[in-house]
């Protein structure tokens, strides 16, 4: 099996065990995100790869300027990362409150959020005291050691 197929089959196993709709894996040089699509006539989801190597040299131009003005609005505060892979929650329990949320007070070892990896839910706990400046992980998104949920200025 090819590398990319193995790639493929291994992300739409993680989506498929942990019931997500979107997820992303990276690399050096590469990016895969797939999606779970329902067509308009109601029949089964369909799972859609987005080549990261699609982008035609009008886009690409385009993209600079807002990546680069996403970049600075996103960019204040600390970032809070996850240490592990998993699945990102924004709340302790379906239909509860989140956490966090943009403009709160926070107090150093406060839980920002949720990782579950292995079936234990592992609490991120705010490194300093401050204001939630974003929140940048939804809720039931796969994340990687590094990926930044939160900043806190």
């Amino acid at each position: 099996m090819s590398d990319w197929r193995h790639r493929v089959d291994n992300l739409v196993e993680l989506m498929n065990d942990f019931g997500l709709e979107r997820a992303r894996q990276s690399g050096e040089g590469w990016s895969l995100e797939l999606s779970k699509t329902v067509p308009v006539s109601g029949g089964v989801p369909m799972m859609a790869a987005a080549p990261a190597e699609a982008a035609t040299s009008a886009t690409l131009a385009a993209k600079p300027k807002k990546a680069a003005r996403r970049a600075a609005e996103v960019a204040r505060g600390i970032p809070v990362t996850t240490p592990m892979m998993g699945i990102y929650y924004a709340a302790p329990s379906p239909g509860a409150p989140n956490f966090v949320s943009v403009g709160q007070e926070v107090t150093e070892g406060q839980v920002v959020g949720l990782v579950e990896a292995m079936k234990t839910f592992n609490e991120i706990l705010a490194p300093q005291s401050g204001v939630i400046t974003s929140v940048e992980a939804t809720n039931g998104q796969l994340v990687e050691p590094g990926t930044v949920l939160v900043r806190i200025e």
